[in-house]
Order: C-alpha cells, then sequence, then structure tokens
C-alpha cells in the first residue's frame, strides 16, 4: 500500500546523496571470541564511535526526535562531532546540530514563507544561531495558541477558532465586532461566512472591536473604526460591519494583536512591538495623535531584542523577549498600583526590563496582563503576580498591591502552565488541566459556584487560589482559559478542553457564552458546554 494513502507519514531525509548500489561482500565469520572495534574516519583507534560513517542519518534522528535548542547546544558541548562543519547544503559550514535547527524550523508555519533572505536576518536578531532562533519560535507556540483552536471572551462579546482557521463569533454586536455585516445581537456561535478561504490563526477582543490574524500574517479588524479609545471616547465612530483589511499592517507580517483601552499593539514574526494611539505624550515611547491608525515600533530597549508574546492591560503593556540568556518580560505606560512591576507606581514612557525574576531565578513562559494587574508563568510552574491586589486577584491572601513579581505560594505544589487574567481575576491552569481561580466573583466569573440551588458564594471574592471544582467535574483537561478583561463590562469566562469542547460561564446578557438563557437569567454559575466543536 502507498505510504501516503494509507496516512502514514512519508520520512524526510535532509539532502542524502543516492548511493551507487555495490556488490555485497559476505565477510568470514569472525570467532566469538575475537573482540571486535567500533572506529570512526577509517581508523582504527578502539572506542571511538561512527558517527560520521553516516552523518545523514544522525541529522535524520536529531530532526526527528525534535530535540530543543538546549539540548542540541549539549551535544555541541560534549562532543566535537557535532560542533564540525556537516558539509551539507544550503551552509556547508553548518554543524551538524545547527542543521537539525534549521530543519526543525523549516517545520514552523511562520518560518516556511520566510526568503532567504529574511531568515537571515532573523537569525541575526536572535544572536547569530539557529539554535536560538528555534528557542525563539518555540517560546512563541508556548506562550498563544497559533494555529490551535482557541476562544477569546471578550467584553459583552465572543470569538472562536477552530484548529482549522474557521471564525465563529456570538454576543453583544452593537459595533459590528461580530462581522456579520449587521448590528444585532448573536446568542449563538455563528460562522463569520466573509472570512471563507482565510485561515485565521489569531484573535483579539477589544470593547466593541474585534480582529484576526491570518496564516499569512495578514490582519482584518471590524466593530469601532479604532485604534486607540475604545470605551465611550469620541473615536471609533464609523462602523465596520465585516471583516476589513488592515492597510497599514499590510507590509508586516503580524503573529498577534492585543487591544487595551486606549491602544492597540500588535507583533510582527521577527518578534518586533508596533503600537497605535496613545502615544501623543509618548506614553508608549512615540508621540502621535490619538486618532493615528499607522503602526509605530516600540523601540527603545527592545528595538534589537526579539519579542514572542505580547499582553495588554487597560492602560500598560507587556512584552515577552526571547535572548540568547534566557526569557525576560518589558513593561511600558501607566504605572498606578505597581502593575509595571519595577518596584514604583511611576510611568513608563520607554520598554523596561523586569528585573525581579532574575532575582527569584525564574525564566518567564507567558505572560498575562489584567485590566490592573498581571502574571507569569515560570518554566519551572511557578506563578508570579503583581500591581493592583483588589479583591485578592494576586493569589495572595490578601488585598495587598505588589510593585514587583512576588510567587503566588498558595500554588507551590501545582505545576501551572497557563494564566489568564482580567478586571481583578485570575486564572491558573496546571499541567495535569485542573484549573484554580482567585479575585473578584462578580458575575460569577470565578467558577465557585458550590449551592445545591445554583446561588450559593459564586458572587464572593477569593483571596487565594482555589480549585474550580465545577470544571473538574467535566472531566476534560482544560487546555486554554479566557475571561473578560474589561473594567466596563460584566465578566464571562471560557474553559477549552484538550478535546475542542468549549465551556462557559459567567455573564450572559449579550448572548456571549452562546448559551440560551432562560427566564429573567443574565448570568450562568456553573459551567454549561457551548454547542461548537473548535477541533
Amino acid at each position: 500500500m502507498d505510504a501516503t494513502a494509507s496516512g502514514t507519514p512519508t520520512i524526510q531525509y535532509h539532502n542524502i546523496p543516492d548511493q551507487p548500489i555495490t556488490t555485497i561482500v559476505v565477510a568470514t565469520p569472525v570467532p566469538t571470541f575475537e573482540r571486535r572495534q567500533r572506529h570512526c574516519f577509517g581508523t582504527s583507534i578502539p572506542g571511538e564511535f561512527p558517527l560520521a560513517a553516516n552523518p545523514s542519518i544522525v541529522l535524520h534522528v536529531l530532526t526527528a526526535c525534535n530535540l530543543d535548542p538546549q539540548d542540541l547546544a549539549k551535544l555541541e558541548a560534549t562532543c566535537s562531532f557535532f560542533r564540525q562543519p556537516a558539509n551539507f547544503a544550503p551552509d556547508f559550514e553548518l554543524s551538524i546540530s545547527e542543521l537539525a535547527a534549521l530543519d526543525m524550523c523549516q517545520k514552523r508555519g511562520i518560518f516556511k514563507p520566510m526568503t532567504a533572505e529574511q531568515r537571515q536576518q532573523l537569525k541575526q536578531r536572535c544572536g547569530g544561531s539557529w539554535k536560538l532562533v528555534l528557542k525563539f519560535l518555540l517560546a512563541g507556540e508556548a506562550c498563544f495558541r497559533r494555529e490551535k483552536s482557541q476562544a477569546i471572551a471578550g467584553p459583552g462579546h465572543s470569538i472562536a477558532v477552530t484548529s482549522k482557521g474557521t471564525v465563529y463569533s456570538f454576543g453583544s454586536n452593537s459595533s459590528g465586532q461580530l462581522g456579520h455585516g449587521t448590528t444585532e445581537e448573536e446568542w449563538r456561535p455563528r460562522q463569520i461566512r466573509s472570512l471563507q478561504g482565510i485561515r485565521i490563526v489569531q484573535a483579539a477582543a477589544g470593547a466593541g472591536r474585534t480582529m484576526l490574524i491570518s496564516d499569512a500574517g495578514k490582519v482584518y479588524a471590524f466593530g469601532k473604526d479604532s485604534f486607540g479609545e475604545t470605551e465611550y471616547g469620541v473615536q471609533g465612530s464609523k462602523l465596520v460591519t465585516t471583516p476589513q483589511l488592515v492597510e497599514s499592517l499590510k507590509d508586516i507580517f503580524v503573529v498577534q494583536a492585543a487591544i487595551g483601552n486606549f491602544f492597540t499593539a500588535v507583533l510582527s514574526r521577527e518578534g518586533r512591538v508596533y503600537t497605535f494611539s496613545w502615544g501623543n505624550d509618548s506614553k508608549l515611547g512615540h508621540q502621535t495623535e490619538p486618532n493615528d491608525v499607522e503602526p509605530h515600533p516600540l523601540l527603545g530597549a527592545l528595538e534589537n531584542v526579539p519579542v514572542v508574546q505580547i499582553a495588554a492591560g487597560y492602560c500598560y503593556l507587556l512584552a515577552l523577549a526571547c535572548q540568547p540568556n534566557g526569557m525576560s518580560v518589558y513593561s511600558v505606560g501607566c504605572g498606578l498600583g505597581g502593575k509595571l512591576g519595577h518596584g514604583s507606581r511611576t510611568d513608563e514612557k520607554q520598554p523596561r526590563l523586569i528585573e525581579q525574576f532574575q532575582l527569584l531565578n525564574l525564566q518567564p513562559m507567558v505572560v498575562a496582563a489584567g485590566a490592573w494587574h498581571a502574571a507569569v508563568v515560570g518554566q519551572d510552574g511557578r506563578v508570579c503576580t503583581w500591581g493592583w491586589g483588589r479583591y485578592g486577584c494576586l493569589g495572595h491572601g490578601n488585598e495587598e498591591c505588589e510593585s514587583v513579581p512576588k510567587v503566588v505560594e498558595a500554588l507551590s505544589n501545582v505545576k501551572a502552565v497557563h494564566v489568564a487574567t482580567g478586571d481583578y481575576t485570575t486564572f491558573v491552569v496546571s499541567d495535569d488541566g485542573d484549573v484554580y481561580s482567585f479575585g473578584c466573583g462578580e458575575s460569577a466569573s470565578l467558577g465557585h459556584s458550590t449551592a445545591t440551588d445554583g446561588q450559593g458564594n459564586r458572587h464572593a471574592n477569593v483571596l487565594a487560589p482555589e480549585l474550580v471544582t465545577s470544571l473538574k467535574q467535566v472531566n476534560e483537561r482544560v487546555v486554554q482559559i479566557s475571561l473578560t478583561n474589561s473594567i466596563y463590562w460584566n465578566a464571562h469566562t471560557f474553559a477549552l478542553t484538550e478535546s475542542g469542547k468549549l465551556y462557559a460561564f459567567g455573564a450572559g446578557d449579550k448572548g456571549q457564552l452562546g448559551i440560551e438563557l432562560v427566564a429573567n437569567q443574565t448570568e450562568r454559575g456553573n459551567p454549561e458546554q457551548v454547542d461548537i466543536d473548535l477541533r
């Protein structure tokens, strides 16, 4: 049976030249008592392993095993064979480990369409090594669900993206933010038909506004025609009710968008951050008019530093950077409450490194920016929070502010892999799929409805992390949490499972849960499955 027809993936070797078939010579049997020696390069030095006898096979094994950049670096450090030029195209001077890293880069959807010149520029930006490029790409994949199913709990409306790139929207639609060509609310997930033929890989939702990013790096926006102030401001008087290509970004390959209250930020494939609006007094490192629709690069300390994830709060921006010496977080914007993480409450007009993670010996891997507080998950699974501590949203058992990142000790026995933040609310997902939440219990968005009558203490504030038992009962491993990040809208929450099922709870008065409410209901206290398959 043909391997392709059977569904079995074919093995791809890296530039292995055809070898002539030679006559097979049957050697004289070797006596069992004779000690045989392994050797390399035709020498007879005992104990050497014949790696160089077939470097193509070694390269294939390294690539097929999906070794991470750190493992490849260790191979180079321990064996000279992995450091020597391998004499393979496209660069005959590259070592086996560098070629393996390049091959694994070429598997990534972001990397594939890049020209040779663009790839070399990315290589230099990352530190001059394909292993560092691979580290950059893998770090980005770990931060947000690019090319995977995802759900976004926006302010009053919701966006759901399937793993195949189909987009559904539902909820409030007063500004056309659902993208269906109308301003009518939708209480059930409805596919955005005008996007047929376009694969969407990432979404962002702000108040009255939605942004979608395709696998080709194009950005589509609809709703309020504004990149700046979205809540009760004078901007955005023009409504766009179907997805429209953002012309000012057509020359930038965008991989992520983040919508704050006063500004919008996008991240390019090369790890550069661009911002719109809210720059008339250099709040984001540049001076523009509030209604400026042109993207401006966020320079300063980030000018030559590749960024893998951005997160927008109400009035500040966080950037997770990938550098040769490790991962780091930079912040810029309004410093009230200490949410910039520098030990003070002053504003920062240029990106500034948060130094506390070095003191904590923590490698940040995922960053989240709530309206007034922030959180990070470290490589070791520790969770740090900082900023305004109102309602217990920092998880430290009190409502005090923290002006530098502080480890959430109540989660010391939990290895976290994902964190999400909203308006004074925080969710943490563990490596085994358990979900913990803390902070403001308004609109039942924490998921702690334990009473038999469905009411009970579901509106209570939670000062320290508590297991969301209602999600435990669905018997599904949760992989993503999304919650409303707006001070003007009642919050709702989505939990996406490994099998592509979507559960919703919290405020649903505009249809944003994707679930029909009965009688005078305005919210749902327990998770309920949304009728949509995101696989």
